[in-house]
C-alpha cells in the first residue's frame, strides 16, 4: 500500500478516535489529547523509519511529531512524504535519463588527457552523476550583479528570430519584469516562439491578468505546481529553483538572479544586492536546452524534438571545460551535492565559498572542516543579514565547528549576498541555483555549470577577492560568547535544519 494513502487512512483513524475515544477513556479531554499525540507520533514515525531518510531529517520529523504531534502531522502530510516524489519524478526521471544519455552517445567520449589527474576524476564524476556531456567548444562569461545580467539579457532579447526559453523561480510584476514581459509579447507578435515557465510558489505573487496578458500575445505560459492544489499536497515541498533562458539555441543564461527589481538593487529593504549570473555560448547551451525541454515537457506533456532547437554554434575553444549540471528530486544521485563534495575533498590550496544559505549535511560540514584543519585556506563568504530569519539562524549554528577547525567566515556588509558559488585552488569552480543547503541538494530542481581552467574561474576569484574587502571577518570569540538567548535560537532552528 501506498505510504499516502496510509497516511490519509492513519489520520482518519486518529480523528476518528479524537472524537469518539471519550466513550472509552471518559470525558477527560487530556486523556483523549494525550492517547491521541501518542498514536500519531508512533504511527507517522514507524513510517517515516522504514523509509530510510537520513538519520538527521529522520530525527527532526520524529521530534516535532513528538512536540506538537497535531501540526506536526499537518506538516508531515504537506512537506513530508517522499511517495509523491517517488510516483510523479519516477517517469520524470526516465525521461531526463534517455534525453541525457542521448546527448552523451551523440558526442562521444570527451578527451581529458590535458587536465590533471584529479581534474580528470571531478570531470568522469560529474559526467556520471549528472548524466551531462563536457563541453571544450563553449565560451562563458560571467556577469556581476543585475545591472551586467540585464545589460546583457535584454539586448539578446531583442535579437531573438526563432526561439525564447525562460524559466524562472521568482518573477515578479515590477518594472524590470514588465519590461521584459513586454518583449516576450512583442517577439511573440513577430512569430517567435516564446515559451515562458515559472514556478508556482516562488512566483506566487504574478497576477493572472500579468500572464494572461502574454498568453493573449502569442507566449506559451506554463507553472510548475499548480497553485490551485500545491498547498494541499506534499508537492509543495518540491520546487523549481532553476534560472534558464535560452535563445535561438546558441546563447543562454543561468545562475542566481531571478526577475525583479530587487536584483537591480532597488528594493530598500535589501538595498545593494550582490548576485552572479553567467552567459554561455556554444556547445554547452545545449546542454540548457535540454533542462529546459525536459521540465517543459513534465508540466505541459509537450515533447519537442525540432533539430532547430537543438543547434548551437560550436566556439573554437580550447580554455578549459564547461559542463551544466541539473540536480533535483528525480536524480537520486544528488549529482551537485556530491560534486561539491569531490571538490572541496580535492583541493589542495584553497577552498572559496559564496552561498546565502548554510545548512550543510554531515559530509559537507566534514569536508570544509578537515580542508581548513589540513591547513588549506578556506573562506566562507556570508550575508551579515538576512532575507529569511529561520535559515539565517540555523546557518550560524554550523558556525563554530568551522571556525574552531580554522575556517574563515566573512559577513558581506555592503548589501544582501545572494552570489552561489564555490571555487578551488582558483581553477575550478561552480555557479549556479544550488544554495549550500540540504533543500538544494535533496528537495529543489537546481541547475550549475561547472567550469574547469576557464577565464570564468579567473574573474570569479577577483570577485571574491573584492567582495572580501567589502566584509568582516566573524572574530571567533566574541562569536563564542554571544548572548545565550540568540545561542539559543540558533540551536532550535538547526533542529529544524534537515527539514529547511
Amino acid at each position: 500500500m501506498r505510504k499516502g494513502i496510509q497516511a490519509v487512512l492513519i489520520t482518519a483513524i486518529l480523528i476518528a478516535f479524537y472524537y469518539f475515544g471519550f466513550d472509552y477513556f471518559g470525558n477527560t479531554a487530556g486523556t483523549v489529547v494525550s492517547v491521541f499525540s501518542t498514536l500519531t507520533v508512533i504511527s507517522i514515525s514507524v513510517m517515516i523509519f522504514m523509509e530510510n531518510r537520513r538519520p538527521s531529517a529522520t530525527m527532526a520529523w520524529i521530534l516535532l511529531l513528538a512536540l506538537i504531534p497535531i501540526v506536526g502531522l499537518i506538516f508531515y502530510l504537506l512537506f513530508g512524504q517522499n511517495y509523491f516524489k517517488r510516483r510523479k519524478y519516477d517517469k520524470k526521471a526516465q525521461r531526463d535519463i534517455l534525453a541525457y544519455e542521448s546527448e552523451v552517445l551523440q558526442r562521444g567520449t570527451p578527451d581529458l588527457s590535458a587536465f590533471r589527474q584529479e581534474h580528470q576524476q571531478l570531470l568522469i564524476l560529474s559526467q556520471r552523476l549528472a548524466r551531462t556531456t563536457i563541453s571544450f567548444s563553449s565560451d562563458t562569461k560571467v556577469l556581476t550583479n543585475g545591472e551586467e545580467t540585464f545589460s546583457a539579457l535584454i539586448p539578446e532579447l531583442q535579437k531573438a528570430r526563432h526561439h525564447i526559453h525562460m524559466e524562472y523561480y521568482i518573477y515578479r510584476a515590477d518594472e524590470i519584469g514588465t519590461q521584459i514581459q513586454q518583449i516576450l509579447i512583442q517577439k511573440a507578435r513577430e512569430g517567435v516562439s516564446v515559451r515562458f515557465m515559472v514556478d508556482a510558489v516562488g512566483s506566487l505573487q504574478l497576477s493572472s491578468s500579468f500572464l494572461n496578458e502574454m498568453r493573449e500575445a502569442g507566449v506559451q505560459v506554463a507553472e510548475f505546481g499548480s497553485p490551485r492544489t500545491i498547498f494541499f499536497t506534499s508537492r509543495v515541498n518540491y520546487r523549481n529553483h532553476r534560472k534558464i533562458v535560452v535563445i535561438d539555441g546558441s546563447v543562454g543564461f543561468m545562475g542566481g538572479l531571478n526577475i525583479g527589481d530587487e536584483y537591480l538593487s532597488r528594493n530598500k529593504t535589501y538595498g545593494f544586492w550582490r548576485d552572479t549570473h553567467m552567459l554561455v555560448r556554444g556547445e554547452a547551451v545545449r546542454t540548457l536546452q535540454v533542462i529546459f525541454m525536459q521540465d517543459w515537457e513534465y508540466v505541459k506533456g509537450e515533447n519537442l524534438t525540432e533539430q532547430e532547437y537543438y543547434s548551437p554554434d560550436l566556439l573554437e575553444n580550447k580554455n578549459g571545460a564547461v559542463q551544466i549540471i541539473p540536480s533535483g528530486p528525480d536524480n537520486e544521485r544528488r549529482a551537485l551535492k556530491n560534486i561539491f563534495f569531490s571538490m572541496i575533498t580535492s583541493a589542495r590550496k584553497s577552498v572559496w565559498l559564496a552561498t546565502p544559505y548554510f545548512i550543510p549535511d554531515d559530509d559537507i560540514l566534514t569536508a570544509l572542516r578537515v580542508a581548513a584543519l589540513s591547513g588549506l585556506d578556506v573562506k566562507i563568504l556570508f550575508p551579515a543579514k538576512p532575507d529569511k530569519w529561520l535559515p539565517f539562524l540555523a546557518s550560524h549554528s554550523y558556525f563554530t565547528t568551522l571556525l574552531d577547525a580554522g575556517v574563515r567566515i566573512y559577513e558581506y556588509e555592503k548589501g544582501f549576498l545572494h552570489s552561489k558559488l564555490l571555487i578551488v585552488d582558483g581553477e575550478i569552480a561552480t555557479i549556479g541555483t544550488a544554495n549550500m543547503d540540504m533543500r538544494s541538494f535533496h528537495l529543489n530542481f537546481e541547475v550549475n555549470a561547472l567550469l574547469v581552467q576557464t577565464e570564468s574561474v579567473q574573474q570569479m576569484v577577483l570577485d571574491f577577492e573584492r567582495d572580501l574587502q567589502s566584509a568582516r571577518m566573524i572574530d571567533q570569540d566574541k562569536f563564542m560568547n554571544k548572548r545565550i538567548f540568540v545561542r539559543v535560537l540558533e540551536s532550535g532552528a538547526r533542529l529544524m535544519s534537515p527539514l529547511l
